[in-house]
């Protein structure tokens, strides 16, 4: 089981700030087909690539986020989808965009024809430096968890703990069946990270967030 949760929560190396604080009026829909349904946030285009929503939160020094996660639909045909999270964003792109500012993704993908990157069930961590510039800082190969992907295990919602340390970088992700237990990595950025926003983002697949 701790296996199963630890795959999942790397496949949700996203974050959320409370959606119940702000109002959709508060959100920058970049990109994608976003819209509040109920209490969650859904991107509903299965289409979209490089899908992305801005929020309000401003972050700096250690940084805590709390949410959930599932995945709705999409990336099934061509098995090729992906989503992740911006963090400490300084100023989002004002539409679709490779990079988004100055700020840090952390991303997971899936490709069975990936370029550059590992081929199958990967994350990754990207340093944004622009709007249209991003430079992948680390790729962990995922594929010996590709098991788990079955159709009852992608519609389960997933509390999700995450902690940012701005000013070392290192992340923490907690199991969410035993607090106690972290998954650990390193953003690897040089000087403290300070950031207004942050962008949930996707690829070819239909998700929802929620706390």
């Amino acid at each position: 089981m701790k296996k199963l949760f630890l795959f999942t929560v790397l496949l949700s190396l996203v974050m959320i700030l409370p959606i119940y604080s702000l109002s959709p009026s508060d959100f920058h829909y970049a990109y994608g087909q976003w819209n509040v349904v109920g209490d969650r946030l859904v991107q509903s285009d299965v289409k979209a690539g490089m899908a992305r929503v801005d929020i309000p939160f401003p972050q700096a020094g250690i940084v805590t986020y709390q949410f959930n996660v599932k995945y709705v639909t999409g990336g099934l045909d061509d098995m090729h989808a992906g989503f992740g999270i911006h963090v400490f964003v300084d100023k989002p792109a004002k539409g679709k965009a490779w990079g988004n500012g100055k700020s840090y993704l952390l991303w997971l993908n899936y490709d069975k024809n990936a370029k550059n990157i590992t081929k199958g069930l990967s994350a990754q961590i990207y340093k944004s430096t622009s709007n249209s510039k991003m430079k992948l800082v680390a790729d962990i190969d995922l594929n010996k968890y590709a098991y788990l992907l079955t159709p009852a295990n992608l519609h389960v919602v997933v509390p999700i703990k995450m902690t940012i340390n701005g000013f070392n970088g290192d992340v923490k992700i907690y199991d969410p069946t035993d607090p106690t237990w972290v998954y650990v990595f390193n953003l690897g950025n040089k000087t403290p990270l300070t950031g207004k926003y942050i962008s949930l983002r996707t690829n070819s697949a239909s998700f929802s967030f929620g706390m």
